[in-house]
């Protein structure tokens, strides 16, 4: 299993009901914002969508403007909010921009553990790979970053980081973007996951504006729950990348069910609250009770909606296993470059089934 979520192998294709603790994905389900229209993208599949996808830019533009404010602890201090259009580059998930943007450049620094595919693509189009290891606490080593960048055109960096949750210390950061911003550096800054980190001011959406460096990633996949809608966008003041990767990219990428969904749910604010109410509950839940279990050794700080795990006395290979034969699948994380088999990811889901796997856990130790 390279990714979390492939129910098919184990699941599907062998005609097993799983419960997928190894994707992370919001339990609040589709928004009913979106089930609600889903007509109006049935009329829409009659025709081609705009290829400048105007109206897509324009509400994914008036979400980034709501978000500023909502996911912040206190309002901005300036009204002024000079993201545009023209700002925003498209793609067929988080997972096009990535590959695209990483395409534009030669020498990538990647922290790691993270992502895989950010190492994947920077190796299929034949980038000099370097690496920046986080440190034991699984926090991100400030110092090293600045120096692999120097050696590097990009950087690569997850807010919060996919596997462990963690996220970017802004004060601690600021040598690293004023280096990259006065060395023509770019940062890739993915934050598919930030919505979960709740009204905290993790994103870098505000220093965009100050820093043509900066190249954020985002996705409707995990918060709004719609990974088979594939929508993913990048948002940057750096004309000549958005450019490129749009050069690269074939026409009429996104398709209308995901134009539609959109339009509703960046605007559904009932989702958007309850899911924040529910990842702050469930979040603690999770972490106080995964601390309780024998065989896991250390429960690492997580602002996402999932938690990873170093096991002890027992590897990740045999747990996936038994968990499987339960019906339940985690994620292995030994495939994550800097973990082995000590590690596993957990997603948080609602209650019900948040007490079936640490009662599963708790019936192993």
């Amino acid at each position: 299993m390279e990714h979390g979520g492939d129910v098919y192998t184990e699941g599907i294709l062998k005609g097993k009901e799983i419960l997928d603790f190894s994707s992370n994905i919001n339990p609040l389900g589709v928004p009913v914002s979106f089930r609600d229209h889903i007509n109006e993208a049935l009329e829409a599949v009659k025709k081609y969508p705009d290829v400048e996808y105007r109206s897509l830019k324009k509400y994914i533009r008036e979400y980034l403007e709501f978000s500023r404010n909502y996911f912040k602890d206190e309002p901005c201090k300036t009204n002024k909010f000079s993201i545009c259009e023209s700002d925003i580059v498209l793609g067929n998930g988080a997972a096009e921009i990535i590959d695209l943007s990483i395409s534009c450049f030669k020498k990538v620094c990647i922290v790691v553990p993270s992502f895989i595919e950010y190492e994947k693509n920077a190796l299929k189009w034949g980038c000099n790979v370097i690496y920046s290891t986080m440190k034991k606490d699984m926090t991100y080593d400030y110092e090293d970053i600045l120096f692999k960048i120097q050696k590097s055109d990009l950087l690569i960096i997850g807010n919060p980081n996919n596997p462990n949750g963690g996220i970017i210390n802004k004060d601690e950061f600021k040598t690293i973007l004023d280096f990259c911003e006065e060395n023509n550096k770019t940062i890739i800054i993915d934050e598919a996951f930030i919505e979960f980190t709740g009204k905290n001011n993790f994103s870098f959406l505000e220093e965009i504006e100050s820093y043509k460096c900066i190249f954020i990633i985002r996705a409707l996949t995990k918060f709004f729950a719609m990974p088979g809608i594939r929508i993913g966008y990048g948002i940057s003041k750096n004309e000549k990348l958005i450019s490129e990767i749009k050069s690269k990219q074939n026409p009429w990428n996104i398709n209308c069910f995901a134009e539609t969904a959109a339009k509703y749910v960046l605007k559904d604010k009932d989702y958007i609250e309850n899911s924040l109410i529910w990842i702050d509950e469930e979040r603690k839940y999770m972490i106080s009770n995964l601390k309780k279990i024998g065989f896991i050794e250390e429960v690492y700080s997580t602002y996402s909606n999932f938690v990873l795990c170093r096991l002890k006395n027992l590897d990740c290979q045999k747990l996936y296993k038994t968990c499987l034969e339960k019906g339940i699948a985690i994620r292995k994380c030994d495939n994550f470059r800097t973990l082995n088999e000590k590690y596993i990811r957990l997603a948080i889901k609602s209650r019900e089934d948040n007490n079936r796997v640490i009662k599963l856990l708790n019936s192993l130790v």
